[in-house]
Order: structure tokens, then C-alpha cells, then sequence
């Protein structure tokens, strides 16, 4: 059997307009496993610093997932996958056009779509579901013998795990990565963009663009997606001012 090509995405901003830890994590305080003065003593600062742009989201999702890792501990496994499933059925649609449009596209070439997120894999697993997927890969939060949380994890939402990935799903699947595409929008999925044949900046961050416009390996090759309102723009690393 030949080798087969395959199409990698990142969800959070790449798939998802935002990051599926927020809405899960909203859910928790609704279901009144997080109290709603955590938000406001832990994570306001931090939003309000992104959302005046002076700060960086990364940042308030990194701080999230930290108290995220606190909130479930102890809980049942169960009782997260339940969330999970509620999330992605109330939210699940709220994605990009171009995405969701790509994912269609290469369904149609029957190319092998894996998504490598560093979402909670719980909540991958039901975007992976939705979306049909062939495969998929999460942050995992680790538990014991109960399928208790017990605080450790193993994060997918570095460039260095995402790469990691790659290498088992490529020998999972026997992909050509000289034939493969994948699509990202952090500085996380930079790896996982330089090493198919076809990678795409899908609203990149400013961290993301530099390492891209500073590797020549990849700034001639990648392409940029900027999607607003119902319009998509495509770009290319020389005609960005960073």
C-alpha cells in the first residue's frame, strides 16, 4: 500500500473562532464546580489586558488551563466528558468558513484529517466526532485507577509535543509528509507547519508570522488566511509588516 497524505489542524483559532478551554471552562462555573470568583480574582486581569490588545491571549489560556488543572482534580472522569459533549453540541459549530471548507475539500481527495490540539482531549474528542475526523490527539489530564483527575497532564499545545504527534500519526498511517498539509495560527504549530509540503497560517499571531517570515525554509511556501466577517484574505509572508 501506497503512502497516503493527510491534512493536520489545529482547533483553537485555527477550526474553533476561539479557545474551547474558555467555554468548558464557563460551563464549570455555571455547573458551579469552578466558583465564578476565580475568573474574576485569577483570569480578569488577563483578559482585559488581551482584549485591550496590550496583552497576549496565549497568556490567559495558559493561565486558565493552569486553574483548569486545579478545578478537575478529583473530579470523575464522566463528569468532564458529560461537559465535554454539552460544549461541543451547543458550540461546535462556531467555526471558521475557510476551515471548514478545507476540511470538506480534502474529505473529498480522501486524504487522512487529523487534528492535533492542545484542547483538553476530552473536548477534542467531541470536535473530532463532529467534524469527522479520522484521528485526532489532545492535552491529556491524567488519571488514577478510579479515573480520578489527579492534577498531571500531558500538554499537546507546544510545538515540540505537536511535532512529536506527527512523527507517530506518519508511522500510524504511512504519510508523506512531502505531500501532506497542515493548518495552524500559534507560534505552538510552527513545527507542525514546517514539515509538510503545504502549510497554512490560518489568523496567525504575531509570534507565529515572525518565526515564518525568519525561516526561509517555510516563508516561501506557507500561505496566510485572514478571515473576518464573511470575507477571507490570503497573503503571503513578503507583503506583512511586522
Amino acid at each position: 500500500m501506497g503512502k497516503r497524505i493527510a491534512a493536520f489542524f489545529d482547533i483553537d483559532g485555527t477550526l474553533y473562532r476561539e479557545g474551547m478551554i474558555t467555554e468548558i471552562f464557563k460551563k464549570l462555573i455555571k455547573s458551579e464546580i469552578i466558583p465564578p470568583e476565580t475568573w474574576y480574582n485569577n483570569l480578569r486581569e488577563d483578559y482585559m489586558k488581551w482584549d485591550k490588545r496590550i496583552g497576549n491571549y496565549d497568556d490567559y489560556l495558559v493561565k486558565m488551563a493552569d486553574i483548569y488543572v486545579e478545578a478537575i482534580k478529583g473530579l470523575h472522569k464522566t463528569q468532564v466528558e458529560f461537559i465535554a459533549k454539552k460544549v461541543i453540541e451547543q458550540k461546535g459549530d462556531r467555526v471558521y468558513t475557510y476551515t471548514r471548507d478545507r476540511i470538506a475539500w480534502h474529505k473529498s481527495q480522501g486524504h487522512i484529517i487529523i487534528t492535533i490540539s492542545g484542547s483538553p482531549e476530552e473536548l477534542v474528542k467531541e470536535m473530532s466526532i463532529k467534524h469527522d475526523f479520522d484521528d485526532f490527539i489532545g492535552t491529556k489530564y491524567l488519571v488514577d485507577k478510579n479515573s480520578l483527575y489527579t492534577g498531571e497532564i500531558i500538554p499537546m499545545w507546544d510545538s515540540l509535543n505537536k511535532n512529536k504527534a506527527i512523527v507517530n500519526f506518519i508511522e500510524k498511517y504511512n504519510i508523506d509528509l512531502d505531500q501532506s498539509y497542515a493548518y495552524g495560527d500559534t507560534a505552538g504549530d510552527f513545527s507542525m507547519l514546517k514539515s509538510v509540503k503545504h502549510p497554512t497560517a490560518i489568523n496567525p499571531t504575531k509570534e507565529l508570522l515572525t518565526q515564518l517570515s525568519e525561516d526561509n525554509q517555510i516563508s516561501q511556501k506557507v500561505n496566510i488566511i485572514v478571515e473576518r466577517k464573511d470575507m477571507v484574505y490570503k497573503l503571503k509572508t513578503d507583503s506583512i509588516t511586522l
